[in-house]
């Protein structure tokens, strides 16, 4: 993990936007952004796929320039483009 995904995951828990014991989390989202992957998926629904939190990761990418992240569930993912 580079210095600046780890400051980045620091700013979502100095924002609130989860808790210290999520850290873990944060750096995974914050890896995901400074990597711009298209799509962040995940079924952790406390602290990850979640709207207040999306919008809390994505508050903070955007105050430090970064770009806004999709955070997704694999159904979402794996249902996308299969409806008649």
């Amino acid at each position: 993990m580079s210095r600046d995904a780890a400051e980045l995951a620091d700013k979502y828990i100095q924002a609130k936007v989860v808790g210290k014991t999520s850290r873990a989390d944060c750096q995974h989202i914050a890896i995901a952004t400074l990597c711009h992957a298209d799509v962040l998926v995940s079924w952790n629904f406390k602290h990850i796929v979640n709207l207040d939190r999306i919008r809390g990761y994505n508050g903070i990418n955007f105050q430090n320039g970064h770009q806004m992240i999709e955070i997704r569930t694999p159904k979402e993912i794996f249902n996308y483009g299969n409806e008649e």
